[in-house]
């Protein structure tokens, strides 16, 4: 079934996804990928990012070499929920809850890392970006799942990011699994990262989270 479905719709390996009502088969087609250690290419909000399991060393090591990233940056992950920090955070201060009214959508927040996360993942800094995705194929994505997976953005190390799977570099849409195409998407720029582990908190990067939300946010405790 998942190959008729891949000729019917797609050429090589691109499948075409609503946007905004992603159907299951299309989305299991996905999943069964992530599960047997491939890599994705999936929509974000604005950007298209590579998804892998960031649980499995031998997927996040390949996220590396199609990004042709360095391995000592770290990969930020996208979760299913917020109670799926559990086992992936060291922990979370108490200070960053009420952060978490600003999911899901365009904000990072980096938390040190709970043991047994691969340190390929977190590019041995021993932190861990996580996001709860807004778009509608990334979620059902990762809840379908059931874990994390890696959302770090799909283009090569210093080159631009992909709004659109037809501005993709040539290696990522030939080494990729699979691409989910949803279409063009919003653009403009990433989400904002922001360091939990200290306080005050840290603005890594300024995206599509201002600092004076995060600020009016922590003002309100």
């Amino acid at each position: 079934m998942e190959k008729k479905l891949k000729n019917s719709l797609n050429t090589g390996n691109f499948i075409t996804v609503d946007p905004a009502s992603p159907d299951s088969e299309r989305i299991g087609a996905a999943v069964r990928v992530l599960a047997s250690k491939g890599v994705l290419v999936f929509p974000t909000s604005g950007l298209y990012g590579i998804g892998a399991d960031a649980f499995s060393v031998e997927a996040v090591r390949r996220v590396y070499a199609i990004k042709n990233r360095p391995m000592d940056q770290p990969l930020l992950v996208l979760l299913p929920t917020i109670r799926d920090l559990v086992g992936l955070v060291h922990s979370v201060p108490d200070y960053a809850e009420s952060i978490f009214s600003l999911w899901p959508g365009g904000i990072t927040l980096i938390f040190n890392v709970a043991e047994g996360v691969p340190l390929e993942t977190t590019g041995g800094t021993g932190k861990i970006g996580v996001r709860l995705p807004a778009h509608p194929v990334a979620k059902k994505l990762v809840e379908t799942f059931g874990g994390p997976i890696t959302g770090t953005s799909a283009n090569l190390s210093g080159c631009p990011a992909a709004s659109d799977v037809r501005s993709l570099a040539s290696k990522i849409q030939k080494q990729a699994d699979l691409i989910l195409d949803a279409g063009p998407l919003a653009g403009g720029v990433g989400s904002t990262i922001l360091d939990v582990t200290c306080w005050p908190v840290k603005v890594i990067r300024e995206g599509r989270v201002s600092c004076e939300a995060i600020q009016n946010i922590l003002k309100k405790g």
